[in-house]
């Protein structure tokens, strides 16, 4: 049985073998840093564990009343298209306490486009680099 709950430290080893094997570089470099972005106020992190491993997770931001932003969504690629995703993505939703969850997507818009939604246009931001 799958449980569904807020992460804990124990849970940070799990949270790291999953986004390795993605492979996303921001998350495995630095433990503590990890742990503080999934940790921090306002953000939600819900995992699912089941026998003792993380099969996945999700980070949501929030302003903790109207909106929160799925700010991070992995399951275990042995445990997809099983119900995982689905149910991270409302459990996190719920307890965050926002009325709208905004999300960017680049290979998956079909899963989320499951849920009730509105199609918006988005964009990812960097912060401009000066020349060395």
């Amino acid at each position: 049985m799958v449980e569904y709950r807020p992460i804990r430290d124990d849970d940070l080893p799990g949270v790291i073998s999953l986004c390795a094997a993605e492979p996303w570089p921001s998350y495995i470099k630095d433990s503590q840093r990890t742990w503080q972005a999934l940790t921090a106020p306002g953000v939600t992190t819900i995992v699912a564990v089941e026998d003792g491993r993380v099969i996945g997770f999700a980070q949501v931001l929030s302003d903790g009343e109207i909106a929160a932003f799925l700010s991070l969504l992995l399951v275990a690629a042995d445990r997809r298209r099983g119900g995982v995703g689905t149910r991270l993505i409302r459990e996190a939703f719920q307890r965050c306490g926002a009325e709208r969850l905004d999300l960017l997507t680049d290979d998956a818009p079909d899963f989320y486009r499951k849920f009730v939604h509105h199609d918006l246009v988005g964009l990812r931001i960097y912060p401009q680099r000066e020349n060395p």
